[in-house]
């Protein structure tokens, strides 16, 4: 009997790690200019084609920036389409996107976007949560 709970013990710890191995990741990034109006962020080094990840979300940082349409491209999966996000203000987040089959890779992002309060660029960052 004790061995049998002492198996439940390890068994809820290493099942309480691998939750807490789950975490945010830059995945790529792109400087942005007011004078253009969209951009493409692709894979850096590869990392998108290596692991699946569950969730994305964008940020932004040196300006407010309004976002028009994001489509997030997937391997081997439809593209998603999102339109309609708003204002993402300095430092801040969208909302996070679930990828489909709860597990996927991305391979680019497409963002249609205004920089605010006449900034000549900002930056904007393609998040993973792994």
């Amino acid at each position: 009997m004790k061995v049998l709970a002492l198996a439940s013990v390890v068994l809820m710890g290493a099942i309480g790690s691998a939750r807490a191995a789950d975490k945010w990741s830059v995945m790529g990034e792109k400087a942005i200019k007011s004078t253009d109006a969209s951009v493409e962020i692709t894979a850096e080094g590869d990392k998108w084609f290596k692991e699946d990840i569950k969730k994305t979300k964008l940020s932004v940082e040196g300006a407010d920036v309004e976002i028009t349409k994001v489509v997030l491209h997937w391997k081997a999966r439809p593209d998603d389409t999102i339109t309609n996000i708003g204002v993402v203000k300095w430092g801040g987040f969208t909302a996070e996107k679930d990828a489909p089959g709860h597990e996927a890779t991305l391979t680019g992002v497409a963002v249609e976007y205004k920089i605010l309060k006449n900034a000549p660029a900002a930056t904007i960052k393609v998040w993973g949560y792994d």
